[in-house]
C-alpha cells in the first residue's frame, strides 16, 4: 500500500531571495501583492519561481492531495565526494526545502477532475533527476494507468542528478517507458515546463506528453545558451531557448500564463480523454 502524507507550502515560496524589485523589469516588489498574484509581477507579467507546495496549491482542489511514495529517498550507491560527500548535500536540501526529494508525486483533484500530478522543485539540488525522482515518477505514472486518471507534470530541473552517475541517466530511459506505459492504455499525459527545464528531464518524460504547456519565459533547452555559447563560440539569437522561441519553432503546443493554469489543464485534459 503507498504511503500517503501531506506537503507542506514552504513559506520561502519557490526559494528564490525575496526582491525589493522585479528582476525583469525593475518595478518595486511588494511581498503581500506579489504573493496575491501568484508569483506574477503586475507590472509586466514576469514568472517567479513556485516551490512544489505552491504549485500543488495552484493545481488541486482544496483537500485533495494525497502523496504517495513518500517512503523513497535517495541512497548513495557510488559513495560520490566532491568537496562535500553526497548524502550531505541530500541532507541539506531536506533541511533548506522541507522535501524529500526534488519530485513529489500523489492524486488530486481539479475542478473536481481526479488526476496524478507528478510536481518538480528546483530548489532541491536544482532539481535533478536521480533515480528517487525517476522511481516516483514511475509510481505515478503506474498509479494514473491503473486508476485511469490522466497525469499531469510540472516540470523545473537542471538535468541529471551527475552524483548518482550512471543510475541518474538510466531514468530517462525509465520515465520514457513509464510515458509509453500510460499512452498504451491510454490515459491522457499534459507536461507543464516552468522556468528550467532542461538536460535529461527535457530530453526524456517532459517532452513526450501528448499536450506540452509552458509558462511565459520559460527556459526550455537541453543545455544552457552559455553553454551552448561556449562550445560553438557563436552568439545565439535573442531569446534562445525561451517558451517563446519553443512555441514558434513547434517544439510546445502552447503558453499559458499562470493564473489561467489550472483551467486550461482541465479544458485540455477534458478534450483527451
Amino acid at each position: 500500500m503507498a504511503q500517503r502524507g501531506s506537503v507542506e507550502i514552504s513559506p520561502r515560496g519557490g526559494g528564490e531571495k525575496r526582491a525589493d524589485s522585479c528582476p525583469a523589469c525593475g518595478a518595486p516588489m511588494d511581498a503581500e501583492e506579489l504573493a496575491a498574484n501568484l508569483r506574477v509581477c503586475p507590472a509586466c507579467g514576469h514568472h517567479f519561481p513556485l516551490s512544489a507546495g505552491e504549485r500543488i496549491e495552484l493545481l488541486a482542489d482544496q483537500g485533495s492531495w494525497e502523496e504517495i511514495a513518500t517512503e523513497l529517498r535517495s541512497d548513495d550507491p557510488l559513495g560520490f565526494y566532491d568537496l562535500r560527500p553526497y548524502h550531505e548535500r541530500v541532507e541539506e536540501a531536506e533541511y533548506e526545502t522541507g522535501l524529500s526529494e526534488a519530485m513529489l508525486v500523489g492524486t488530486a483533484r481539479m475542478h473536481n477532475m481526479d488526476v496524478v500530478l507528478a510536481v518538480m522543485d528546483f530548489r532541491f539540488m536544482g532539481g535533478s533527476m536521480g533515480s528517487v525522482v525517476g522511481e516516483r515518477f514511475w509510481r505515478a505514472a503506474e498509479l494514473a494507468a491503473e486508476a485511469r486518471y490522466p497525469m499531469v507534470a510540472v516540470c523545473a530541473s537542471g538535468g541529471a542528478r551527475m552524483q548518482e552517475g550512471m543510475l541518474s541517466l538510466l531514468q530517462m530511459a525509465k520515465t520514457t517507458c513509464a510515458v509509453e506505459m500510460m499512452a498504451s492504455v491510454p490515459v491522457p499525459f499534459v507536461a507543464t515546463l516552468t522556468h528550467p527545464t532542461t538536460g535529461g528531464v527535457m530530453a526524456s518524460f517532459a517532452t513526450l506528453a501528448d499536450v506540452i504547456v509552458a509558462e511565459p519565459g520559460a527556459l526550455l533547452c537541453f543545455s544552457g545558451p552559455r553553454v551552448i555559447e561556449q562550445t560553438v563560440k557563436e552568439k545565439l539569437p535573442e531569446g534562445f531557448g525561451r517558451a517563446e522561441s519553443n512555441l514558434e519553432h513547434g517544439q510546445i503546443d502552447m503558453i499559458v500564463p499562470r493564473r489561467e493554469l489550472k483551467d486550461r489543464l482541465v479544458q485540455v485534459l477534458g478534450m483527451l480523454e
